[in-house]
């Protein structure tokens, strides 16, 4: 149990754990004390244990395709064990090595001028909340951020990202409602390139409900960046809400036929006991998670880290 051991250490040397356990407690008591409650009848990795195992992923908005692809790995390498305590450790280095964090990309950064983050989803996601977090995030790292409204659709949307815009004291470049998205985003790629931004977030429309309008929409949103920052946008963030569950997943595929979706950031999971559907997202989307929302406040927006999730829905407390 090697591999569980590296992963508790990383988890008690992560400075936001406090956060990641407080977080994800709805998901533990959901998940991981159901899990424990198989202590009480375990006589090793058998057919029934199989089975309890695979409810509590479904329950847990795993999904069915990979609960049944976690499930077949536990049993093939698991025959041996036969303490529910090394079973428990083994299920959490299985969903480890499932997830594979050695897959992710690192965020790509704009070394010769601002980077652009376009962040994308559907209405009531939490997409604006959570783009103002992410000014927070970054300010906190050092660097210079600006917000473009680019949401002109939506009643109240502009005055919305303007007000964090002004409580965070970052500059928000802003055109009127109905105005063409693409246009504000021109002048604010301009403004940044001009004040020397290092990181500029478009908040976009949330609108799913004409798939081919939404698609023009973001293609064009895409070329105008490219033309005016090279490389540019560095990064697509899909915001999803944790509690919609396989919902999002759907929701994640038709923005993913828009545009090159580069990131995940999963809102509300302290509001959701199915904290699984992480290991769905890698799964069936094959994209990182970037950020976990843990709360309402803006610092409770955090880095995703897997040691530190693994251990939030399955030890919890305990490990403290």
């Amino acid at each position: 149990m090697a591999l569980f051991q590296k992963i508790k250490d990383a988890f008690s040397k992560n400075k936001d754990k406090d956060k990641y356990l407080s977080g994800l407690s709805r998901s533990q008591k959901s998940f991981g004390d159901r899990l424990r409650t198989l202590s009480n009848n375990f006589h090793g990795i058998d057919d029934e244990l199989l089975e309890e195992i695979m409810i509590l992923l479904l329950e847990s908005d795993v999904g069915i395709h990979t609960a049944q692809k976690i499930i077949d790995r536990f049993e093939k390498e698991g025959k041996n064990i036969k303490k529910y305590d090394s079973m428990e450790d083994y299920l959490i280095s299985i969903l480890y090595d499932f997830y594979d964090p050695e897959l992710d990309d690192p965020i790509r950064f704009n070394e010769n001028g601002p980077t652009v983050i376009l962040m994308v989803g559907v209405n009531g996601s939490g997409k604006t909340t959570t783009s103002a977090k992410l000014i927070e995030f970054f300010k906190n790292e050092g660097k210079s951020v600006a917000v473009a409204a680019a949401d002109t659709f939506r009643a109240g949307a502009i005055d919305q990202i303007n007000t964090w815009a002004k409580r965070l004291d970052v500059p928000c470049i802003k055109g009127k409602q109905g105005q063409d998205p693409s246009s504000v985003l021109v002048d604010a790629c301009r403004y940044a390139k001009d004040h020397e931004i290092d990181i500029l977030i478009a908040d976009t429309a949330g609108r799913l409900q004409n798939k081919k309008n939404l698609m023009k929409e973001l293609s064009k949103m895409n070329r105008v960046v490219q033309k005016e920052i090279e490389g540019a946008p560095q990064e697509v963030w899909l915001v999803l809400d944790a509690t919609t569950g396989q919902n999002g997943i759907m929701q994640a595929q038709e923005f993913m036929e828009a545009t090159n979706v580069s990131g995940i950031v999963l809102t509300k999971m302290d509001g959701t006991a199915k904290g699984g559907i992480v290991m769905a997202i890698r799964d069936q989307l094959e994209l990182p998670v970037r950020f976990l929302g843990l709360g309402e406040k803006p610092e409770d927006l955090k880095e995703f880290d897997l040691n530190s999730y693994l251990i939030g829905i399955t030890k919890g407390l305990e490990n403290e």
